[in-house]
């Protein structure tokens, strides 16, 4: 393997070796603390334009399914972790030559405690992985060339064109999801569920989704920053005058937020990983949930002004995960209940929404 390196808008770098493609892979670069579902994360629409560091030690260990990922590709711009595996158990491929096939550089043999200490320290911020020789002073002009995350709308990068995925029948409800960059095992498990799942693009305005005639309507995860989002937000605002359950999750949960009168903003280093502890107020029960996310709404100054409660937080940094309307069947989770990859605690979630819809389905029909 050939010497690479991952050089930082700061100026740090962090020297490896190239494990697959080689090239010069720019974007922001963050950490996940996950340790296993490294094909579910790669393939996670909600990591466009990022580069994605491992801190387990080791990953690759046992390959790569056909019908594991989370989108239609890989969707992290390079892969960065401590040491990588190309281990091919039967009927899976190895995890470099996937990453070689689609053209996304590896950088390994890193002192990923290092890096993830002065990304914690200093915050996510813009880099580049090289591994084709591409020299310091070169790499250094291209990352200054590329905009942060902060103030990118990347929903059209990611969003796919209108889908449906049946439910087994009979169906109990019908269920549209405003693809924003919606991982796959949303879809899967709403219909397992009981839902017929209609997915529309990220610009579908309230009149295309009421075309679908929906029981309930999901705003569904992605990448970038919902602060840029304006365009959907106010979308989001027409969803809300129809009289239907509405539940958002990550950055369904940031545009949700802010049609309801609230704030994002931009986390120091973001919350990405498969144990994160969150708190269900009403209840006291701790939830260990899977995130993957740069931003975060700003908490309601006054809850029984606004009608907005908080239903959970982050037991991290104390950070709101969680967010319902009062008196109105209007929710959303910052966490993802899918998880894939990540702990099942919150995967009710999803039934949740199914049901809820089933019963407006059935009072309104």
């Amino acid at each position: 393997m050939s010497v690479a390196y991952l050089l930082l808008e700061d100026g740090r770098r962090f020297d490896g070796e190239a494990g697959s493609a080689p090239g010069v892979a720019l974007g922001e670069v963050v950490f996940t603390t996950g340790m296993t579902g490294y094909q579910e994360s790669l393939t996670d629409p909600s990591f466009a334009g990022q580069v994605l560091t491992f801190s387990a030690p080791m990953i690759g260990n046992y390959g790569v399914e056909a019908d594991v990922g989370e989108s239609d590709g890989v969707q992290a711009r390079a892969m960065i972790c401590r040491e990588a595996r190309n281990t091919t158990p039967p009927g899976r491929r190895g995890l470099i030559d996937w990453l070689d096939a689609a053209g996304v550089p590896v950088l390994t043999g890193v002192d990923t405690r290092a890096l993830v200490r002065h990304l914690r320290d200093r915050g996510a911020m813009r880099g580049a992985v090289v591994t084709d020789g591409t020299p310091e002073p070169e790499a250094a002009r291209r990352i200054a060339a590329i905009p942060p995350m902060a103030g990118q709308d990347l929903a059209a990068e990611v969003s796919r064109p209108q889908r449906r995925l049946p439910a087994p029948p009979p169906p109990r409800a019908r269920v549209t999801v405003l693809d924003y960059g919606a991982k796959d095992s949303i879809a899967r498990l709403l219909a397992e569920a009981g839902a017929d799942v209609t997915l529309l693009p990220h610009d579908a305005t309230a009149a295309d989704v009421a075309a679908t005639d929906p029981d309930g309507v999901l705003l569904a995860n992605g990448p970038g920053d919902p602060g840029a989002m304006d365009a959907h937000v106010d979308r989001v605002r027409g969803l809300l005058d129809a009289d239907r359950p509405l539940f958002g999750i990550c950055l369904g949960h940031q545009l949700l937020a802010r049609a309801l009168g609230l704030q994002t903003f931009k986390l120091r280093f973001g919350h990405r990983g498969a144990n994160h502890p969150v708190l269900e107020t009403a209840t006291g029960r701790v939830l260990v949930t899977s995130q993957n996310h740069g931003f975060a709404v700003a908490a309601p100054e006054d809850e029984a002004g606004t009608g907005v409660v908080v239903t959970h937080v982050s037991l991290y940094d104390g950070t709101v995960e969680g967010l319902r309307l009062a008196e109105r069947p209007v929710w959303s989770l910052q966490f993802h209940p899918e998880a894939s990859p990540g702990p099942h605690d919150a995967r009710d979630a999803l039934v949740r929404f199914v049901d809820i819809a089933a019963d407006h389905a059935a009072a309104s029909r």
